[in-house]
């Protein structure tokens, strides 16, 4: 059976306001560093019975999309909420949309309003067409026979990461401190995140994907401009015209309409 790493069992010392402020039905597991929260989360799946979020004040081996690092400076947000959903795998893939819209709204609730934040297909949340947040999904079978999703969330709270050899047409990170002269620490933002979070996801099992789809196209970045999609060694240039009810991107080529289950995106005029 896989260790979990020791975590600060607040519940059984002092209270704490994180663990106060979980919505009906979650667990916090809290970590001071740790290599990866995804990791860590999938790695203590057969032990956990509710959904949980693991958080970490330092992640020193943050993974991204197609096996990127995901770097994270001090004061920046690291965390990974655990589910164990049912139904069918195509039906799970559409938690990042879930995970974006909460990660979206809490942004948007710490900023005071703030207008430039938006979503780019299929796990990004950019601050003025800069890359502030990103999401991953990854899944396994527990001993116990059961999916575990984690669901890691990266947000760059204090700094965006230094880049070196971007991609012609990748986004530039961007920093919240810097950008909006708004600090917040990561524990703050995990109090407002989870009821988001909870928010989003108890529409989408009561729902179903329709409201998300129709909210994540209310807020997604570049929607009816032209856009490439980077599909392996072939790029498809065309106008984002909508996600599908399978999350899928639907371009308008040339060529005809494209549907495009995964990709990488590319923005003109960046």
């Amino acid at each position: 059976m896989p260790t979990c790493l020791a975590w600060k069992a607040w519940q059984l010392q002092r209270p704490r306001p994180l663990c106060n402020n979980l919505p009906e039905g979650y667990e916090l597991r809290e970590y001071e560093e740790i290599s990866s929260t995804n990791a860590e989360a999938l790695r203590c799946a057969g032990q956990i019975e509710k959904p949980t979020w693991f958080f970490a004040h330092k992640q020193t081996a943050g993974r991204g999309r197609g096996g990127k690092a995901w770097v994270d400076p001090v004061g920046n947000f690291a965390a990974t909420a655990l589910l164990f959903p049912q139904g069918v795998i195509q039906d799970v893939a559409l938690r990042s949309f879930v995970a974006g819209l909460a990660v979206h709204d809490a942004l948007v609730e710490i900023s005071f309003g703030e207008n430039e934040f938006s979503l780019k297909w299929p796990n990004d949340v950019l601050l003025k067409d800069k890359k502030l947040a990103g999401i991953l999904l990854e899944t396994s079978i527990d001993e116990r026979g059961r999916r575990a999703l984690a669901i890691g969330i990266g947000v760059n709270l204090n700094q965006a990461p230094v880049q070196t050899d971007l991609q012609l047409g990748a986004l530039e990170a961007i920093g919240l401190s810097s950008a909006l002269n708004l600090k917040i620490t990561p524990s703050s933002f995990l109090k407002i995140l989870v009821q988001r979070f909870d928010n989003w996801e108890t529409r989408f099992l009561e729902q179903g994907f329709e409201p998300i789809r129709l909210a994540w196209l209310a807020r997604a970045a570049r929607l009816g401009e032209v856009i490439t999609a980077r599909v392996g060694g072939e790029e498809i240039t065309g106008r984002f015209d909508r996600i599908d009810d399978s999350g899928h991107l639907q371009l308008q080529t040339p060529s005809g309409a494209r549907s495009i289950a995964a990709a990488e995106i590319y923005f003109r005029g960046t």
